[in-house]
């Protein structure tokens, strides 16, 4: 696991930004940058404003696509058309 006080800001903003997407599972920001749930959601708590953490909680509690397991890809994997412009994205770039 990586220390999440070894974090840069670029990559902290990355994580907020892929926490919030609906379509990025938490499953990808494991992969991206070795954190896992409960990390996100204590790098959220401690970056964001407390109504923010609060409304983020309450969006993505029981959320199906935020979890790989539960997501179903029935209708295909959405890719977002600024994907490629977005830096620090090890996904895109493979």
């Amino acid at each position: 696991m990586r220390s999440l006080n070894l974090l840069t800001k670029i990559e902290i903003d990355r994580i907020i930004e892929m926490a919030w997407e609906d379509r990025t599972t938490f499953d990808a920001i494991k992969f991206q940058f070795n954190l896992s749930e409960k990390e996100v959601i204590t790098l959220m708590r401690r970056s964001l404003k407390i109504t923010s953490f609060k409304r983020w909680r309450k969006r993505v509690q029981g959320r199906t696509t935020k979890h790989a397991a539960k997501r179903c890809f029935q209708i295909g994997r959405f890719k977002c058309s600024r994907q490629k412009t977005i830096s620090n994205n090890k996904i895109a770039k493979r």
